[in-house]
């Protein structure tokens, strides 16, 4: 990371927390200054997660408020201070931020985890022939370390299967098999709840070395159920579908311990439970989630997705079940942020 330039303009992040997050932690020992700045959005979401270890390392950072909001501008060092830092929250993306600053660091660096997330970087370092130690939620670091280019086979995002998912499993008379879907372990808490809840739901064709599979899921009869604990950060991007899977089981689904959907691109606990009230359902938001009760008959309604592509997806979805009236999507256009081709997808599975 040593070779990075300086940029000529600044760096423009779109509607990617992950994106400003982890590009702090590798810019973290390039010495120069970079400004980087997002959408409506982004523009919203607390950076000092990352902004406090970073400054901790000797970093020159700094965004808007006292949350350090969007535009954030850095300054790195060459030599930066290694850290041991205990997470205050369950975040891969300030994980990630910080073992990409380690990795830069004069010496040994520890984070601690609140609880076990994603761990695709730790992965992704050790291809790339970095050497950190994982035991549990401690990650040990020593810097500075240099990185070689490999090949990566990529596999499909589950965040993204997770819509065809759980459409397979609520539309009547449906059967959806999804090939090369990425099953990291830290990331198929919805096959969990899949599960839990009752769903047909086969794995097959396992590989081991690329941590994919083919999902096959058909129609189900599903039961409420509870997630919380340490499970929310292994499905924290999936609970926007989940809680319309919920919304077609019979009984009472309770999601707590997801204070964290506050802070994504809306406060997805209001706005997931705004849509699917708006379109008939039965959920009632908490301060750290929602209790929803089921099974409910959804109806046509007009949803905004306040520019967040998790609740257009979500919504599209539900709409697949409503038979009274029409489901009218405002700001559609928030989906291309991670899935473009969606809609086109959504047709092939309609009309086979």
């Amino acid at each position: 990371m040593d070779g990075l330039k300086a940029p000529q303009d600044a760096l423009d992040m779109g509607n990617s927390g992950t994106s400003i997050r982890l590009i702090s932690g590798v810019l973290a020992g390039a010495d120069f200054e970079v400004e980087m700045f997002g959408d409506d959005s982004l523009s919203k979401r607390p950076m000092d997660r990352v902004t406090i270890p970073l400054k901790k390392m000797g970093v020159s950072i700094s965004g808007q408020t006292e949350r350090d909001l969007p535009p954030l501008h850095l300054k790195g060092t060459k030599n930066l201070t290694p850290i041991h830092y205990e997470l205050p929250i369950a975040s891969a993306q300030v994980k990630s931020a910080l073992m990409f600053a380690a990795l830069q660091a004069q010496g040994e660096s520890v984070i601690v985890e609140k609880e076990c997330t994603r761990n695709h970087t730790e992965d992704m370092l050790q291809q790339f022939g970095g050497h950190l130690s994982v035991d549990g939620k401690k990650i040990t670091v020593q810097g500075p370390q240099k990185l070689t280019g490999q090949k990566v086979v990529v596999p499909g995002d589950i965040s993204s299967a997770a819509f065809w998912l759980v459409a397979g499993l609520i539309v009547p008379n449906s059967r959806v098999v999804l090939q090369n879907v990425g099953i990291n372990e830290t990331r198929t808490g919805i096959i969990d709840v899949i599960r839990a809840m009752g769903g047909k739901l086969e794995i097959t064709e396992i590989n081991p070395i690329a941590k994919s599979a083919t999902l096959t899921v058909e129609s189900s009869d599903l039961k409420g159920t509870e997630i919380g604990g340490d499970l929310i950060p292994r499905l924290i991007d999936e609970l926007p579908i989940i809680a319309l899977l919920a919304t077609q089981a019979q009984g009472v689904t309770v999601i707590k311990d997801a204070e964290e959907l506050k802070v994504k691109e809306t406060d997805r606990i209001q706005v997931v439970a705004d849509a699917l009230n708006s379109m008939g359902a039965n959920i009632t938001p908490t301060a750290d989630g929602m209790i929803i009760k089921g099974k409910s008959r959804l109806h046509g309604a007009r949803v905004n997705t306040f520019g967040d592509h998790r609740i257009g997806m979500m919504t599209a979805i539900a709409a697949l079940l409503v038979a009274d009236g029409e489901v009218e999507l405002d700001r559609a256009e928030a989906i291309n942020t991670s899935y473009p081709s969606f809609f086109n997808d959504l047709e092939s599975l309609i009309h086979g």
